[in-house]
């Protein structure tokens, strides 16, 4: 009779169901390789279609703040992938590399917003370094992120190849066999320290050659030596590191 009570007691109660959470985003080392850099790319794509305007020597404000950089780079990045990024599901590294974006541009309104000068020398490359040197220092030596190239395509000796990067570049991407635009990852060690570390290739476009085509020698508009690079030639790489 009692177990009849407790059962009918407990049927008129509402249903209650216990999870145990999760985290809210789970993925492969390569997944997360693959998102951060196409995010990045994405960011500096922002740059390079405003750098007309960002060069505007007759505009003061820009309108090209953190903020608004930011929210174009995930357009970019859903225009790429096909795939958005929201708030609520954000992980703490693409928190990071949005964090990054919006620290370099607030920290160049100055700059950017200069009425009056025209070659700010605010450009795509310089941007990417920055926001790699802030996305880096953010992740407190969890994760890295730079812009390389071959060597003999490397202006700024921060970013010049290291060992890993340097073969990899020489020996896979340069290899007429391996797949233009494939990614390559592996499990190794920085410093000996275990690591994933993850290496897209990225090919000169007809907006890199204003600065890094031919003829080779000449200075381009920001007082560099041209390259001689040539359209679709293997002229940089985005590396990342996840220490295990």
């Amino acid at each position: 009779m009692m177990n009849a009570l407790i059962a009918r007691i407990l049927l008129c109660l509402p249903l209650l169901i216990f999870v145990t959470p999760g985290p809210l985003y789970a993925a492969t080392n390569v997944e997360i390789s693959e998102e951060l850099t196409t995010l990045y790319r994405a960011a500096r794509k922002v740059i390079s279609d405003n750098q007309g305007h960002i060069n505007n020597a007759a505009i003061g404000d820009k309108g090209l703040s953190g903020e608004v950089v930011a929210a174009k780079t995930l357009e970019n990045y859903q225009a790429a992938t096909g795939k958005t990024i929201s708030k609520a599901k954000m992980s703490q590294a693409q928190a990071a590399m949005l964090n990054a974006v919006k620290k370099v541009m607030d920290d160049n309104q100055d700059l950017i917003n200069e009425k009056g000068t025209g070659l700010k020398g605010f450009l795509p490359a310089i941007f990417a370094r920055q926001v790699a040197t802030a996305f880096s220092l953010d992740m407190k030596g969890k994760m890295n992120i730079k812009l390389t190239a071959p060597k003999k395509y490397v202006r700024n000796r921060a970013n010049r190849p290291d060992k890993w990067e340097h073969n990899v570049v020489e020996t896979v991407f340069k290899n007429p066999d391996y797949e233009k635009g494939k990614s390559f990852y592996e499990d190794t060690k920085v410093k000996g320290k275990s690591a994933f570390r993850f290496i897209l290739p990225e090919y000169y476009g007809p907006s890199c050659l204003g600065c890094h085509g031919s003829p080779k020698g000449e200075r381009d508009i920001t007082g560099g030596k041209k390259e001689g690079g040539v359209l679709n030639e293997l002229g940089g790489a985005i590396s990342l590191t996840i220490f295990h």
